[in-house]
């Protein structure tokens, strides 16, 4: 049981970080609405991820690959979203008719 640790306790994380990603997917999917969502933030998130499941190739360590690779999908679902999404630009101001006068 005491190897059994480290392999439950990076399941558990694994969990937790990957289902906290799906909240985000499911609104930005539904609404189409990424304004708020930093793009760069995505960007370095992406690419962590990317790296970690590296690292558990190289570790050999599963859960480090099947959460981070999850992840990965989730993040870059919000990223794709976020990419598609034509950058709105602001209202010109309307010039005011004249009144009579």
């Amino acid at each position: 049981m005491e190897n059994m640790l480290p392999t439950l306790l990076g399941t558990a994380a694994g969990i937790l970080s990957t289902a906290s990603f799906v909240p985000q997917v499911i609104k930005a999917w539904r609404e189409g609405k990424t304004e708020a969502i930093s793009k760069r933030m995505y960007l370095v998130t992406v690419s962590a991820f990317s790296l970690w499941i590296v690292y558990g190739f190289l570790l050999g360590s599963l859960p480090l690959i099947v959460f981070n690779s999850l992840s990965l999908i989730l993040s870059g679902t919000i990223l794709v979203l976020k990419l598609r999404q034509p950058r709105r630009r602001e209202p010109e101001p309307q010039p005011q008719p004249a009144r009579p006068g």
